[in-house]
């Protein structure tokens, strides 16, 4: 086995990682007022360092009329105000004004304010450019030209003579380790070479550390805005929960009334046991309608208050319905023209007992809505409910399975939201889903639920799960 090792990064590589030559991120600006203050600043403490260096004697040997230096002083200046709007303009037209100003008027271009316009132009032009590439370019052609016009100055001798003047006579002695031309070469050197170097360096790391906050502060709006848009998809799924709710809450239990009402009805003369049975189903079927419906509507309080409501207000939510509440949901379905049968089909023994109660409540509501479904759109007069929960097997699931053999009932067609509420929650558990027409006459609604990824020995399953329906929910509302 061969193993790989990354080659290893040369000097142009580092580089061009430093200066990001790649990275399409860059700075825009426009001159503002603040580049006006900086210009006129500048201009002034050039001003008042010009003539402290004339009261000493340092521009004696300048020969252009005083106007023509104030000129100089104020054209370097003026170029600080478009540093950040034409970056590497002003730093090559910078260069170009060092080096007519130094060939002219020497004193002049070496003096304190001068020195600083030429570093903060190029400082500015590394850190405002808007191509790390034409960077690249422009400041290692300045560099390049400045040190060159160096090379050359010492090169014709005037340097060296000026050298030579400032030693005295007597510049063959050699007190150092080298003469003190070499020395003053070596020394001028390096001198401009951390003032480049400096300007450079300081400016891509400017320029990186602007990168990084940008960066930051798209991350920060980015993360907003997914937190944002996160709530208003809770908000909705919520919402959707909640009326998917409503709707199986009243569609049984008003569909329960009707019919018990109407059986009263009828015996109410022949058999007044019999409709007071039917009347006292109607008042149980309207309390727990009104009821649950008062449970719904606690969940749309603030949490403040409704964590400030106890068992003894009204608005308290209870317990919600689930697995065990089948039998009772068959019995109270039941009427003398509708025989209605429950089964439970469990491996191995006791296995539904310990499922989730938000799972619990899927399978409930989906029971009921298809038993709410057979009394109001069918002429069925027999239906059963079979729950089968299997956790023996390779792929344990959970399945409820509403039949009938009714069929349906001309003009009785509903709004398709039942159904429509069954799909969602199946979906929001990746269950399989059969809803339609038996062959041998009737209708049959059936939902397997998988259970491979499913622990239920975990005492906060419940909260869990009703967390990760909510968040299905969601999902299959922004959808819808």
């Amino acid at each position: 086995m061969t193993v790989q090792t990354a080659a290893p990064a040369t000097v142009r590589s580092r580089l061009a990682a430093f200066f990001a030559v790649d990275d399409p991120w860059f700075r825009s600006a426009e001159v503002s007022r603040w580049d006006l203050v900086v210009g006129g600043g500048t201009f002034a403490l050039s001003a008042v360092t010009l003539e402290m260096s004339r009261s000493f004697g340092a521009l004696d040997s300048v020969s252009a009329p005083v106007w023509v230096q104030y000129l100089a002083v104020a054209l370097g200046t003026l170029l600080l105000v478009g540093r950040r709007r034409w970056p590497l303009s002003v730093a090559a037209l910078a260069a170009l004004h060092m080096f007519v100003v130094g060939v002219t008027m020497a004193p002049v271009m070496g003096g304190l304010a001068l020195q600083i316009v030429y570093f903060v132009a190029i400082f500015s032009g590394v850190a405002w450019a808007r191509s790390r590439r034409d960077m690249l370019v422009v400041m290692g052609g300045v560099v390049l030209f400045m040190f060159v016009w160096l090379a050359w100055t010492f090169a014709i001798g005037s340097g060296i003579d000026s050298i030579r003047d400032s030693l005295g006579e007597d510049a063959s002695r050699r007190p150092g380790l080298i003469s003190p031309v070499a020395a003053s070469v070596v020394i001028t050197g390096i001198v401009n070479a951390l003032y480049f170097g400096g300007a450079i360096i300081g400016g891509q790391v400017a320029w990186r550390g602007a990168r990084q906050r940008a960066r930051l502060a798209d991350q920060a709006r980015t993360i907003a805005h997914q937190s944002a848009d996160r709530q208003q998809r809770a908000v909705l799924g919520e919402r959707l929960r909640i009326a998917r709710e409503l709707h199986d809450v009243v569609a049984h239990h008003v569909s329960v009334i009707g019919i018990q009402a109407a059986g009263a009805r009828r015996l109410l003369t022949r058999d007044p046991d019999a409709a007071g049975r039917a009347l006292a189903s109607v008042e149980g079927s309207s309390r727990e309608a009104v009821h649950q419906m008062r449970s719904l509507v606690g969940a749309l309080r603030e949490p403040t208050e409704a964590d400030a409501t106890g068992p003894g207000d009204p608005t308290h939510r209870a317990p919600e319905p689930g697995l065990a509440d089948l039998a009772g949901l068959v019995d109270e379905v039941e009427t003398p023209g509708l025989r209605v049968t429950y089964q439970l089909v469990e491996s191995p023994a006791g296995a539904a007992a310990d499922l989730p109660a938000a799972l619990g409540l899927s399978v409930f509501r989906i029971a009921q809505e298809a038993l709410t479904n057979v009394r109001r759109h069918s002429t069925a007069t027999n239906a059963s409910v079979v729950l089968r929960v299997e956790r023996t097997v390779g792929s344990p699931f959970v399945e409820v399975e509403v039949t009938d053999d009714g069929r349906p009932v001309p003009g009785s067609s509903g709004s398709g939201l039942g159904l429509l509420g069954v799909r969602e929650r199946a979906a929001s558990r990746r269950a399989q889903v059969d809803i339609g027409p038996r062959i041998g006459g009737g209708f049959r609604v059936r939902v397997r639920f998988p259970l491979q990824d499913l622990v239920v020995a975990d005492p906060g399953l419940d909260v869990d799960g009703v967390a990760a329906e909510r968040a299905s929910d969601a999902e299959a509302g922004a959808r819808r």
